[in-house]
């Protein structure tokens, strides 16, 4: 029996297809069962102010064995996908930065951050979480 992967998928709504397609990736790929600890547009938090909103990423980023990051320059701009770059670090899980199709560059934060980064193929962003989990 595989091991099950428990992943926090960091992404921005507004490329929400992106991650529809990783998601995809993960339920179709052979002998990997995961669990989906994100925040997608589809199934969102309810929080009342900031503070909760960021515990309530914190709480979730706490119980995965890897945090995949796609590293598209949005994520350059977004306080959302920093903040879960900073609590994935802070609380010792590893990052998967995925560099999504035809982008040439990714943000230095994931760079510097991810234990690694992998071109947008299905294959390469499975295999990089069978790597880098802690399942």
């Amino acid at each position: 029996m595989s091991k099950t992967h428990r992943l926090f998928i960091s992404h921005s709504w507004k490329y929400s297809d992106q991650y529809e397609t990783i998601t995809g990736w993960f339920d179709e790929a052979s002998y990997f069962n995961w669990i989906n600890y994100s925040i997608p547009i589809t199934n969102p938090v309810d929080f009342d102010s900031k503070k909760e909103l960021k515990q309530k990423i914190t709480n979730k980023i706490n119980q995965v064995n890897c945090v995949v990051i796609l590293a598209g320059m949005y994520a350059a701009h977004s306080e959302w996908i920093d903040y879960e770059i900073d609590e994935a670090v802070r609380l010792g899980k590893p990052i998967v930065g995925v560099k999504p199709w035809g982008n040439e560059k990714m943000p230095q934060k994931i760079q510097d951050y991810a234990d690694e980064i992998v071109n947008w193929q299905s294959s390469s962003v499975v295999d990089a979480v069978k790597r880098n989990s802690n399942a």
